[in-house]
C-alpha cells in the first residue's frame, strides 16, 4: 500500500441505502413481493394474439367528427 493512497470512496446515497438495509433486513425481500403483485405475470400468448387481431384502429384525429 502506498502513502498517496486514498480511501474508498463511498457517496452519500451509497451510505444511505447501505444504512438503510442494515436497519430493514427484510427490505429487499418486501421489493421482491411487491414487484412479483403488480410485474411478474405470466402472460397467455393466444390471448394477446386475440386481442392484437381484435383491435380497430383509430382514426388519425378522434376530434374530428363525421359532421363537420
Amino acid at each position: 500500500m502506498t502513502i498517496f493512497r486514498r480511501p474508498d470512496y463511498r457517496s452519500d446515497a451509497t451510505q444511505f441505502i447501505d444504512q438503510l438495509k442494515a436497519d430493514k433486513p427484510d427490505l429487499e425481500a418486501r421489493q421482491r413481493a411487491g414487484r412479483a403483485l403488480l410485474w411478474d405475470k405470466n402472460l397467455d400468448r393466444g390471448l394477446q394474439t386475440a386481442y392484437a387481431q381484435a383491435r380497430v384502429a383509430q382514426k388519425p384525429y378522434v376530434y374530428l367528427t363525421e359532421e363537420s
